[in-house]
């Protein structure tokens, strides 16, 4: 039986993060906005193996809210905005944190899926 190289967390979380293939740290990991590629166009480490599935969104939704909710409390607590401008607002930011944060936290769910060599990932050194 061979002994498999450790591979380390946290230099695959964050390429994973930086969207970065979790082996390498230069090729991208995303073909598109959330789209995986099935290999790293750089080292050619196989990327097909991931199961992000949902994790990705409810993490994205676990963020948001409990970054906005305390804001939100906060700005009608302390400045009582109309009710339009206050949804027209946070709507916004609601949005584009979401955005930002979703391909982000799907690269760094794939980097650990690669570095705890899970759902296919073992298979290669």
């Amino acid at each position: 039986m061979t002994t498999l190289v450790e591979r380390e967390l946290k230099p695959a979380l964050i390429h994973g993060w930086r969207r970065k293939c979790p082996n390498c740290g230069a090729g991208p990991m995303m073909q598109g906005y959330l789209k995986v590629r099935d290999t790293c166009s750089v080292c050619n480490e196989p990327l097909h193996h991931q199961r992000a599935d949902d994790g990705p969104a409810y993490l994205t939704i676990l963020i948001v809210g409990h970054l906005m909710a305390p804001l939100i409390l906060w700005v009608y607590t302390e400045y009582r905005p109309d009710p339009l401008v206050m949804i027209s607002i946070f709507s916004v930011g609601c949005v584009a944190l979401s955005l930002y944060l979703l391909p982000r936290l799907k690269g760094a769910l794939v980097a650990l899926q690669w570095a705890k060599r899970m759902h296919g990932f073992g298979a290669s050194n």
